[in-house]
């Protein structure tokens, strides 16, 4: 069960990185609805084991924002138009966006809830820190969806490569300037 759990797990992780290339190539070669099923079955497919471990741990704004995802996919298919599925990275960024910047308004921080996974008994210092870093996570999703959301209106090429490159490199850049900077912090507050 556990190797099932985890082929899922890293298919649906392939398939969200492989989404804006199979959007580039695929608008060549499928219907966009064909697309949207294939987006529907990656949300379904990577929230499905989420689902059955934290259902009685994920609020209402949370399943809103994975029934508005499934929505836009749903409405793909419907329509079958190629500009709602350019619109996914954008819904992504501003999904992020509120799932974050909701955790700084209802504590803890959504950055803080991810540090107590492997330290449970996160001190009062790192509490702070982890509300600084939401913010900073809640700017990196309002810019990447602002920028995600010019390309939609230029070229599929641009819109491929910040959705599927440019996006990626940041969003690498800021987790690890975050982890040096936390490892900066901590080595600064240890006492010898």
């Amino acid at each position: 069960m556990a190797t099932l759990r985890r082929l899922a797990n890293g298919l649906a992780i392939g398939l969200t990185l492989a989404y804006p290339p199979a959007v580039y190539f695929g608008l060549h070669v499928v219907q966009p609805r064909v697309l949207g099923l294939l987006l529907l079955f990656v949300l379904l497919l990577r929230h499905w084991q989420t689902a059955r471990q934290f259902v009685a741990g994920i609020e209402r704004p949370e399943w809103i924002v994975f029934a508005a995802l499934c929505g836009l996919a749903l409405g793909i298919m419907i329509t079958n138009r190629a500009e709602l599925l350019l619109l996914y990275p954008v819904a992504v960024s501003f999904s992020l966006l509120f799932v974050f910047g909701r955790s700084l308004i209802h504590p803890p921080s959504m950055v803080e809830r991810i540090a107590r996974l492997s330290e449970p008994d996160l001190p009062p210092q790192g509490v702070r820190y982890t509300r600084q870093v939401t913010w900073v996570w809640c700017g990196f999703f309002a810019l990447n969806g602002a920028i995600a959301l010019a390309t939609v209106f230029a070229s599929r090429e641009y819109w491929a490569l910040y959705n599927g490159l440019v996006s990626y490199i940041l969003m690498g850049l800021l987790f690890v300037i975050e982890w040096l900077i936390r490892g900066w912090i901590r080595r600064r507050h240890v006492k010898p």
